[in-house]
């Protein structure tokens, strides 16, 4: 094993240790007594219900990480990167061709590992716990779905990315990272008309008290919206949620059924005041600009990787390839990418504090936002007291307790200075 080999090896190693102790952490910090901040929100048969879950939850975690671990390195240390590109290179396919097939094999290998810790995450714990509303039809659908769009958007996007780098020599990296960037934003806008319709119905939200609540919020805080949809998350789990899709004029707002059945309208605001929050802060496109960052920077040093030598032996492979060195720098970058997650992580939490600071300020009924990030957390059976470690590794909001805290603090803050 080379220096590249030993890089990847302890990399996937230590990452696992990692999660493994701050899984086991956050179980610990789990046994803690119910938070009075929850006191009539939990009963003790809820609360107990709650740490089942993520009990549950952590063990089938840690057990499918195990399993995904030890795959990969029972699949490396045997050759199969090399028997899997031999087999491929005896039928002469032409080199993307070949790379797209051999991605997309090992794509198809991963998704059939993962494929019976999904079923049993979704018709076993997901069931037992009260979450799972999906029928094997839609489950299956779902999958259909997937795969057919994953060889009609993927394979060409692939195509494109591998032949930017068979053929436009130096600069091979600034194209793919352009061509890979006018891919996202067009996505952007195509996805909520083509894409997540196939997935979930989208119906407008009839006239009434919730739809006029929200349209007077936005037209205050000047958020222009062209519709308020309706979607049937109830197909698929008991979980509540909301989100905007859209750019510029046309943003749109999709309430999942199983929130607006849970929530009085003064919460159901509050939560969108919350979200509308990072489109005012720019969250949205900070985001865009550090993921589209990351990729440029990835493309670059894949450049300076391309075809290396060293790195195909260290997983044995007999002949260099475009899409080999894909697949074997994405693997060396891992750990700086492990390193980003995590800063992008940090960063997310900012942004959540900020979006509900939003709320708070700008909804005359902002502190009911705490309120529905208790119901939500009660419905959702979210561990109320994890392990700061676990938080740091793994949480994009920070825990529920500091959220709430931090939105009665901005409440009260903004009550005394109405008063003066």
């Amino acid at each position: 094993m080379n220096i590249f080999g030993a890089v990847v090896f302890f990399t996937l190693v230590i990452t696992f240790l990692v999660k493994l102790v701050s899984e086991l952490l956050n179980l610990k910090a789990a046994e803690a007594p119910l938070p009075g901040e929850f006191t009539g929100v939990y009963d003790e048969d809820a609360y107990s219900k709650s740490r089942d879950y993520l009990r549950v939850s952590t063990v089938f975690s840690l057990f499918a990480a195990a399993v995904d671990l030890s795959v990969l390195l029972l699949f490396w240390f045997l050759g199969g990167f090399n028997l899997l590109d031999q087999f491929l290179r005896g039928y002469g396919f032409h080199p993307i061709a070949a790379g797209v097939l051999y991605i997309g094999v090992l794509l198809l290998m991963q998704s059939m590992i993962d494929l019976p810790f999904s079923v049993y995450k979704t018709f076993i714990i997901e069931e037992k716990f009260g979450f799972n509303k999906t029928t094997p039809k839609v489950f299956g659908a779902d999958i259909l779905k997937t795969f057919l769009l994953t060889l009609l958007i993927g394979t060409p996007l692939l195509g494109a990315v591998l032949w930017f780098f068979e053929e436009t020599g130096p600069m091979a990296w600034v194209w793919a990272w352009g061509g890979i960037t006018l891919f996202s934003l067009v996505l952007q806008y195509v996805a909520p008309t083509w894409i997540m319709p196939l997935f979930n119905k989208f119906v407008p939200l009839e006239e009434g008290e919730l739809k006029s609540a929200i349209m007077h919020y936005a037209a205050k805080v000047h958020f222009p919206l062209t519709g308020i949809y309706v979607l049937d998350g109830s197909k698929r789990s008991a979980r509540a949620n909301a989100f905007f899709t859209g750019f510029g004029k046309h943003k749109r707002i999709a309430l999942f059924d199983t929130l607006i059945t849970a929530h009085p309208v003064h919460e159901l605001v509050a939560v969108l005041a919350h979200e509308i929050g990072h489109f005012k802060k720019k969250h949205i496109i900070v985001n865009m600009i550090l993921s589209l960052g990351n990729l440029g920077v990835l493309f670059f040093l894949l450049s300076l990787f391309m075809n290396n030598r060293a790195l195909f032996d260290a997983f044995f492979m007999q002949d260099i390839s475009v899409y080999g060195s894909l697949i074997f720098f994405s693997l060396l970058y891992s750990p700086v990418e492990w390193i980003l997650s995590i800063a992008i992580q940090a960063l997310s939490r900012k942004h959540e504090y900020e979006a509900d600071y939003f709320a708070v300020t700008t909804f005359d009924r902002g502190a009911a936002l705490a309120e529905a990030l208790k119901k939500l957390s009660r419905n959702n059976l979210s561990n109320l007291t994890p392990h700061p470690l676990y938080v740091f590794l793994n949480y994009s909001h920070p825990p529920v307790m500091q959220r709430i805290m931090r939105i009665r603090e901005i409440s009260a803050k903004s009550l005394n200075y109405d008063r003066v």
